[in-house]
């Protein structure tokens, strides 16, 4: 799972690095179809370089996905609750901090990332004019597949920015809402958001063990 999600994550970097200004000029999965071929012409060769030079591979996914990735508006929802009682400087630190620890946890899954391994599906209905899911395949290395999808919304500035990876139905903003809450109940947001900026990645998985634990 975790590797999956470094794959889908890696691919929601390259999804987000080139969507158009505005939406007239693709569908998202039309953008989606030709990241997916041009992320591997990207990655192949570089990635030993990349593996062995992390601040240069974080470099790269700073410059890819915030300006097209929706931190704010996936921080809120993976919040929860906690939104409605937090301020907005609480809000703001945690958002920064929640994406710094999912771009270190998930960085070397770009480098999982091959030409032909992700297959984008044709959109099922009308486009929202507000918000879209483009429904992707994942190929495993035994041939198996798995269902990737992106859930993508339109920005007051008509921009479609992602917010969401669904993997086999599993959402990585509900799954993070639930440790969240957990976290929060034990100590406070605050002491949360302290620990995300100290200890990053250590402090998702110790979130993620956690839950494990009491499933």
């Amino acid at each position: 799972m975790l590797r999956t999600l470094g794959l889908a994550f890696a691919l929601l970097l390259g999804v987000v690095a080139t969507l158009p200004a505005r939406a007239d000029t693709a569908t998202p999965d039309q953008v989606v179809q030709s990241i997916a071929d041009d992320l591997g012409k990207a990655i192949d060769g570089h990635q030993a370089e990349l593996k062995s030079d992390h601040d240069k591979l974080i470099k790269i996914i700073d410059g890819i996905l915030l300006p097209r990735f929706d931190i704010d508006y996936a921080s809120i929802l993976v919040l929860g609750q906690y939104a409605r009682t937090s301020t907005p400087e609480q809000r703001t630190r945690f958002a920064k901090a929640f994406y710094n620890s999912i771009a270190h946890r998930y960085a070397e899954g770009l480098l999982n990332y091959t030409r032909g391994r992700v297959r984008v599906l044709p959109t099922k209905g009308e486009l929202s004019d507000k918000r879209t899911i483009v429904r992707t395949e994942v190929v495993l290395d035994d041939g198996k597949t798995l269902a990737v999808d992106y859930a993508f919304r339109k920005t007051k500035d008509a921009e479609w920015k992602a917010y969401d990876v669904i993997i086999e139905g599993i959402s990585y903003i509900t799954n993070y809402r639930n440790q969240v809450g957990a976290e929060i109940q034990k100590s406070s947001l605050d002491a949360l958001i302290t620990r995300l900026e100290t200890r990053g990645e250590k402090t998702l998985e110790t979130m993620e063990h956690d839950q494990k634990g009491s499933q």
